[in-house]
């Protein structure tokens, strides 16, 4: 998943309409920001004025009442203006959060739906900038972004305005420094860009590599790699460094010059204002009224490359997650039908299935497990065998041939209803932060702890599970790191059972465990098997002598099927790997 460059328009409005699908609940809100910020903009040459007209009406001539009445307007408007600027910076920021809430919420909910595949091509850390980093910009657009720059905008024509009407002549001489400004605010504007999405891809490549290093911690410390890793994330780190000194850089120089142009003006004011003075051509009051309209006229100039660059990148991000929103990379649930009762008859018809085509790891595989039978699959790493279950699952989808279950296509029935009547146990297994109840109902409301403790009892869990602290609520960090491979097992057992599944999927179940934890979950096996229609994967030959059928795998295709005694008869690819594992009993 690549990471996207900034596109070379100030504004892409393709992009900002869909951004307005964002805003659309909140109109109201959003449109009483923009009435605040064009009312704080249209205080904004109210202050000059009022100074103006006191020192020219009042100050001069001595009039003390009318200056306490001038002077009570002005902490009026400022009184005004404070409430106007808390409020609009408030509901920004109130609508910037409850927005990226929003999006937060679509976007976690389109990744649990994501199919497999689009996890097997994109690092966890993209995922994770997509989720946190991108969303948080999008606040920055909305308190900072599109509001404020129609809200600048309007303050630089209203002071454009006011300052042509004070004195034109004055007016001209301000603004002649504009284009010194703008050339230097574009110039600005375009390194700045171009330092965001450098900044962006280093934190991304920061945040992928953090992920999967610290998952892979165990892997690293095996091998004495921290060395090796701590070089590459010092590389990584450096990059990220070097992309934010010269953002740092940008900025460094452009506010003293953006500071050093607003003098410019200022002194050509009052040079040329002095003058005029002199020449009784204009007022004391003018003059100090366009000192201030030039600090309130260059002040958005500056903010708004800065703004700009928050709209673009803002732009960038929601870019980013609409790709993700819009991924056709999701499971397809066409399907409606929710049978009553699901019997369990599991049949494979000439199944072609390739992770990238045309590499394919399944060819024509077909075959028929009739309900409350077990059915083994067996051969050597790589045969199929686990990518067999997953496509029963739907986890990937086929490209030529028929899955069916009960006799009806896998694609019609809907999804979440199939996948909770097929218990799934893998060899890997993979618990949350959380107790040892929630990692076995997911927080599944329906399940209750009786029946967590029945199926924990049935599968030998809960003598371990009393002895632990807390018991059914004792906390298992991260992964399980606070409990053995076998207990972790067990757990997933558990996991799969509580849920009276109609088929079991058991794909090397019992590699991880020791002999003892074999023969419980061997005998617990035997019952839980009992009605249910029973798919396992196993290199133990010894754990599928009892399936009412063996299939072989080789290459992605069925080299022999039939019972364990029927395949060693015929001394072939099942005999062969039966006598590699017991070859010191021969």
């Amino acid at each position: 998943m690549a990471e996207e460059k900034v596109s070379g328009k100030i504004v892409d409005w393709k992009i900002i309409r869909r951004l307005f699908q964002f805003i659309r609940p909140y109109n109201t809100q959003f449109v009483s920001l923009v009435v605040l910020i064009l009312i704080g903009a249209a205080l904004a040459p109210v202050m000059p004025m009022l100074i103006r007209y006191t020192i020219d009406r009042d100050v001069t001539a001595g009039n003390h009442n009318g200056l306490t009445f001038m002077l009570l307007c002005m902490v009026g408007v400022l009184v005004l203006q404070g409430i106007v600027q808390f409020a609009s910076s408030y509901l920004s920021g109130w609508l910037g959060q409850t927005i990226i809430r929003d999006i937060r919420v679509q976007l976690y909910e389109k990744i649990l739906y994501l199919r497999l595949k689009f996890f097997d091509d994109t690092p966890i850390g993209r995922l994770v900038t997509r989720t946190i980093s991108d969303v948080e910009t999008l606040a920055d657009v909305f308190s900072e972004g599109l509001a404020s720059i129609a809200g600048d905008i309007l303050q630089l024509i209203l002071i454009i305005g006011v300052m042509l009407y004070a004195d034109w002549r004055l007016a001209l001489i301000s603004l002649s420094t504009i284009p010194l400004m703008l050339i230097s605010t574009y110039i600005f504007k375009e390194k700045v860009k171009k330092s965001f999405t450098e900044v962006r891809t280093a934190v991304a490549n920061l945040n992928s590599f953090v992920q999967e290093h610290i998952t892979g911690m165990n892997i690293v410390q095996i091998f004495g790699a921290e060395k090796l890793e701590q070089d590459k994330f010092d590389k990584l780190n450096l990059d990220h460094r070097k992309a934010n000194i010269r953002s740092i850089l940008y900025y460094s120089i452009y506010y003293p010059v953006a500071e050093v142009i607003s003098a410019m003006a200022t002194g050509l004011i009052v040079w040329y204002g002095a003058k005029e003075v002199i020449s009784l051509n204009t007022s004391y009051g003018t003059i100090t009224a366009f000192i201030m309209f030039i600090n309130l006229f260059f002040r958005p100039i500056r903010m708004l490359a800065d703004r700009f660059n928050t709209l673009q990148m803002g732009v960038v991000s929601t870019d980013r997650i609409l790709k993700l929103l819009d991924s056709d990379e999701y499971t397809q649930n066409e399907g409606t039908y929710q049978p009553e009762e699901l019997h369990g008859k599991v049949e494979f018809r000439n199944v072609w299935f390739a992770y990238n085509e045309p590499e394919f790891v399944l060819r024509d595989i077909s075959f028929q497990v009739e309900a409350g039978k077990t059915i083994a699959l067996v051969g050597a790493t790589g045969a199929g065998k686990s990518s067999t279950i997953n496509l029963l699952s739907r986890f990937y989808e086929i490209q030529k041939g028929h899955i069916l279950i009960d006799d009806v296509d896998l694609l019609n029935y809907e999804l979440s209803w199939l996948r909770s009547r097929i218990g799934v146990v893998l060899q890997d297994v993979f618990l949350f932060s959380d107790t040892i109840e929630r990692n076995i109902t997911l927080g599944d409301p329906s399940i209750t702890r009786a029946q967590v403790v029945e199926a924990a009892k049935l599968v030998g869990a809960d003598d371990f599970i009393q002895r632990l602290p807390g018991t059914y609520d004792y906390n298992v960090m991260e992964r399980g790191a606070t409990l053995s491979v076998g207990q972790r097992q067990l757990i997933s057992f558990v996991r799969a059972l509580v849920r009276n599944p109609r088929i079991l999927i058991l794909d090397e179940a019992t590699a991880s465990v020791d002999t003892e934890t074999e023969e419980l979950i061997q005998e617990a096996i035997g019952k839980l098997m009992k009605g249910r229609t029973a798919i396992v994967i196993a290199h133990r030959l010894s754990t599928i002598r009892e399936a009412d059928q063996i299939l072989v795998l080789e290459k992605g295709q069925i080299v022999e099927s039939g019972t364990h005694e029927s395949l060693l008869e015929r001394d072939g690819h099942y005999a062969n790997l039966h006598r590699m594992q017991y070859k010191e009993l021969v």
